[in-house]
């Protein structure tokens, strides 16, 4: 008798399985694959060279959500991308190591500089000591504005104060030292305004440099290398998300025809790449 009562148990509750809904998210439209990146990449215009090719090989779309590293990596940690690429080696470590992201591999490198008004107030210009000009920069109270939102870049200002020997400011800001909040393009805006130093990587400056007056200060430093990283999303930790899509995405950016398209980028116009490409090479990030 206990047999048979376990078995209409089992089939009273298979039969409300099927009237009540599931609480699982659905599986993601399976053409559309989601990338968190920096803004630095589609600031500079670099999404703009890959990502239709990508989707005319493919057949995918990529809906890119552009954010500071910190932001992007938190996305895939919650499942909210399927893919990430992000440039803030010190947090991306922490979750290819916890199985939140697979298969980080390297894919491109260039650099940061410090930028600012022509005039210099603070004296920058001509050091090739990142640390030293952060000193430079606290003593003389330069009108220095900052990402301030936990991107990549905001991680390297950040590291560089605490390597000068400083507290990093904004938690209690004195008043040449202002945060933006926003996106690297729109931090060279808001310095330009300001006629105020900031940090910004390579590529996006010289995509904007001729809207801008800031002129490089300070450059060169091995503490400024400024390297990106592409993280598929694990599909363990969030069900919804785009496994086959993600993969092909990140398998593309390490591709051989999307490195060339890498470092062909800018050059015509710039006379120079603005991005390096690295897959394949030892990853000592």
């Amino acid at each position: 008798m206990g047999g048979r009562s376990d078995c209409r148990t089992v089939g009273l509750l298979v039969a409300l399985l099927g009237v009540f809904p599931s609480d699982r998210p659905t599986v993601r439209q399976s053409d559309v694959v989601l990338l968190a990146t920096t803004t630095s990449t589609r600031d500079a215009g670099l999404l703009d060279s890959l990502l239709p090719v990508f989707e005319r090989k493919t057949g995918y779309r990529v809906k890119v959500i552009a954010v500071g590293s910190g932001q992007a990596l938190a996305m895939g940690r919650r499942g909210d991308a399927d893919v990430v690429l992000a440039h803030a080696p010190e947090a991306e470590r922490p979750l290819a190591d916890s199985g939140y992201v697979l298969d980080r591999r390297l894919v491109m490198h260039n650099d940061f500089l410090f930028v600012g008004p022509a005039e210099d107030p603070a004296g920058l210009r001509g050091l090739s000591d990142a640390v030293a000009a952060m000193r430079r920069l606290a003593e003389r109270h330069g009108p220095f504005i900052s990402r301030g939102d936990q991107s990549g870049t905001h991680a390297r200002e950040q590291a560089l104060w605490r390597g000068a020997g400083l507290t990093p400011p904004g938690s209690s800001p004195p008043s040449w030292y202002m945060e933006s909040g926003q996106g690297m393009a729109a931090t060279l805006q808001m310095a330009d305004q300001k006629r105020a130093y900031t940090l910004t990587d390579r590529a996006t400056y010289l995509a904007w440099r001729d809207k801008l007056q800031l002129v490089p200060m300070v450059e060169g430093d091995s503490l400024l290398f400024n390297v990106y990283h592409v993280m598929a999303v694990n599909p363990r930790n969030a069900p919804r998300v785009n496994t086959a899509g993600g993969r092909a995405l990140a398998d593309f950016f390490v591709s051989p025809e999307a490195q060339a398209l890498i470092g062909a980028f800018g050059r015509s116009r710039f006379g120079q790449s603005l991005f390096v490409p690295d897959a394949g090479k030892p990853d000592r990030w």
